[in-house]
């Protein structure tokens, strides 16, 4: 799957991923490889990517998730 994280200045994040797990504002959940189509809105928390048995974090200040065809795009509001 590729990832997209976006904040309104810069570009975090480009590149294949196994998983994503996100801070939804319902709660928390994961995207795998062929995902159905979501659109989600994001809370402040830890936004965990999974590559290759690596995990790698950011946190979110917000935002909205976007998976279609196994393309991730995440508009966030700030990424610590």
């Amino acid at each position: 799957m590729n990832l997209e994280i976006i904040t309104p200045d810069k570009k975090v994040y480009t590149g294949e991923v196994n998983s994503v797990s996100f801070p939804g504002s319902e709660g928390r959940f994961q995207v795998l490889k062929d995902h159905a189509p979501i659109v989600s809105t994001l809370a402040k928390g830890d936004l965990v990517i999974e590559t290759n048995g690596k995990k790698q974090t950011f946190v979110v200040d917000g935002g909205v998730v976007e998976v279609v065809k196994n393309n991730i795009l995440v508009l966030a509001e700030a990424v610590a």
